[in-house]
């Protein structure tokens, strides 16, 4: 894949995405990751094994929040939905080893980083906004690509990965990674478990939280030269969660996956790369009101929920160089999916929605001069959806034909050998998904228009990034979560017109040697233009200071995040992943980190996260239910103190 971000060296292209304190005689590194760096102004790239504060992750929506810029809407103790700038749902693309995982949940029980394992996976990269067409269509937000890298074997070897990690409110964590191989191929096998009990707020309220999650995969890999690969992975995972915010807890998360690859570099001087894939995903979803709590007492039901989801796609792209400079990416992918439903385990299961997408796209990166990079791209997808029963206001068997666009320019200047700059456009148009659908059928397209602007800066001792953003969104889909008696689901989806305008920071500074402070700063402000008010679920101010000790075998980080209040809202108004509550207070959360590297192979690290045991909740927290014994609070809280430990063995 083309990089971004690239600088001329001698007339090469060369990343720039190392930070500067790598290059300083006191900067160790970091054992303890507290908020992943951004590569570039419009690119994040994180290592999901890296130890982290806050506590290491359990899904992908509580990993990405580590970001800048990204958000979670607590639910429960697991399955959060991730949003970006103000932006969530299918307004961004989440991909597992570049196939998309969609979850059954009308009620986003499910969104697809529930099916997420972070630390199963070996790179995890931001694309922000519209600045890439590679991975589908609809990036109104961004893309997130979490990915497996397994090198090829030059001789006959293991490699081998487990880690493990206790902490309050009975977390209990454990992950076996463990590769086999030699030149012609490997073998790969990655198993995880995670659980835990109800965690307790900062007053010592106890949240309807408790999970327990585990996933296998497996990937078997032919690698006959350094050219050639081909690579068929199979998954299965499953889990129960208990939610704090309705009525239902989830008590099945069974995903049955499987996928292939083939690629083959340097076929030719044109042809560059070629690389196909195909995958299937299946995703049987149970929920019911007894399981994980006191079952109703008459003349209260028992009820049980389970829809389903069945994903299949593929994806063809070549990679070309078609200059000295200048490098082309054409690709084509199709993916089709369908959701049933049944209000029990035992009964026929009914199609209610369906649908058909088929996309081409192609991305350009060229270089100008010395100092200039020039990107380009244009993809144009076409989406068919079929209303397979009578569902969100029309009749069984209407389908919707949607044709959308999306394309980006970009330019990318170096000013010096510290600073770069860059600015672009970008358009993305989206089709409404299975959640907008199912309460409005017929809703138009989103339309949006990004303008993008970055710049960063790197010296011997400073390495600083900071990335700002207009987006005009056309027919944005909003919507409102109040009663709606003329809607099923309660509530109903329209189209308005929105602007959001914001930016992100994050800098790092070598003070002396082996210390390093860093410090982020993500703000975002979203209007609705036709309704002239706040546009709802967008996130406050918020920032993180941190100062970090790291000699290579002692480490230890002070963090401190801070939230502004936020006063704009627009109660029971949102999107897919939930609604405005109101408004919310300020709030400081101090976390603290400390580890020990044993040896090359053995890392023990510790840490506490609200070390001061505040209570509080994010701004895009879900509304509490009553949950019998539990109480019902206005929101569902963050946890409290929580002390955890984790060691990690490689080799």
């Amino acid at each position: 894949m083309m990089k971004r971000w690239m600088a001329l060296a001698a007339g090469t292209l060369v990343p720039f995405t190392t930070l500067a304190q790598e290059n300083s005689p006191g900067y160790l590194g970091e054992m303890v990751v507290t908020a992943p760096a951004m590569s570039d102004p419009i690119t994040v790239e994180t290592d999901p094994k890296a130890p982290r504060q806050p506590v290491p992750a359990g899904d992908g929506a509580a990993f990405l929040k580590n970001i800048p810029g990204f958000s979670s809407v607590r639910k429960g103790g697991t399955s959060g939905d991730p949003v970006f700038r103000g932006l969530g749902g299918s307004r961004l693309n989440i991909l597992q080893d570049g196939a998309y995982v969609f979850g059954g949940c009308g009620g986003r029980m499910d969104p697809p980083t529930a099916y997420t394992y972070p630390e199963s996976f070996d790179k995890v990269t931001v694309l922000k906004g519209p600045q890439s067409v590679l991975y589908g269509g609809g990036n109104v937000a961004g893309t997130v690509l979490f990915e497996r890298v397994t090198p090829r074997f030059e001789e006959a070897g293991t490699r081998f990965m487990a880690g493990g990690m206790v902490g309050s409110f009975g977390r209990n964590d454990q992950i076996v990674d463990a590769t086999a191989g030699a030149a012609p191929g490997f073998m790969r096998i990655i198993g995880t478990r995670l659980a835990s009990d109800d965690y307790e707020d900062g007053d010592g309220n106890k949240v309807h939280s408790e999970y327990e999650r585990w996933s296998g995969t497996a990937i078997v890999g032919w690698t006959p030269d350094e050219d050639t690969r081909i690579e068929l992975n199979v998954d299965r995972s499953d889990g129960e969660a208990a939610y704090a915010d309705r009525t239902m807890d989830g008590v099945v998360f069974d995903r049955e996956a499987w996928g292939v690859k083939a690629s083959r570099d340097n076929l030719s001087p044109l042809v560059q790369r070629i690389e196909a894939q195909y995958y299937h995903s299946y995703v049987d979803h149970v929920m019911d009101n007894f399981s994980l709590r006191t079952p109703p007492a008459p003349p209260m039901m028992k009820m049980v929920s389970n829809p389903d989801r069945t994903t299949d796609g593929a994806r063809l792209v070549v990679d070309l160089a078609v200059g000295d400079r200048t490098g082309l990416i054409v690709g084509t992918d199709y993916r089709d999916d369908e959701h049933t439903k049944r209000g029990a385990t035992t009964t026929p299961r009914m199609a209610d929605m369906s649908f058909e997408q088929r996309g081409i796209f192609a991305q350009l990166e060229h270089a100008v001069g010395e100092r200039d990079l020039f990107a380009a791209g244009l993809r144009m997808d076409k989406t068919t959806a079929k209303a397979d029963a009578a569902v969100g206001g029309v009749a069984a068997g209407t389908e919707d034909d949607d044709t959308t666009r999306g394309a980006f320019v970009r330019y990318e200047h170096a000013l010096s050998d510290s600073w770069r700059v860059l600015a672009g456009v970008g358009r993305a148009e989206r089709a409404p998904d299975y959640w907008e659908r199912v309460r409005t059928f017929d809703i138009d397209t989103e339309k949006s228009t990004q303008f993008d602007l970055g710049a960063a800066f790197r010296s011997g001792q400073l390495d600083a990034t900071v990335s700002a953003f207009y987006t005009r969104v056309d027919d944005f889909i909003l919507i409102d979560h109040s009663l709606n008696p003329s809607a099923k689901p309660a509530g109903a989806a329209k189209n308005v017109d929105a602007t959001l305008y914001g930016f992100e920071a994050d800098a790092a500074y070598a003070i002396a040697p082996n210390w390093t402070a860093r410090a982020t700063l993500a703000h975002v402000i979203g209007e609705n233009d036709t309704d002239d008010v706040a546009l709802a679920q967008v996130p406050p101010l918020e920032g993180t200071v941190s100062l970090g000790y790291d000699d290579k075998t002692w480490a230890a980080t002070l963090l401190v995040r801070a939230a502004a209040e936020q006063d704009r809202v627009d109660v029971d108004r949102g999107g897919i992943a939930g609604a405005d509550v109101g408004e919310t207070d300020s709030f400081t959360v101090v976390s603290f980190n400390a580890g020990y590297r044993a040896n090359e192979n053995l890392k023990i690290t510790a840490g506490v996260d609200n070390l001061f045991d505040e209570t509080y909740a994010e701004h895009l927290s879900r509304a509490g239910a009553q949950v019998a014994g539990y109480g019902k609070p206005e929101r569902v809280n963050e946890p409290g103190r929580l002390w955890w430990m984790k060691a990690t063995l490689s080799f």
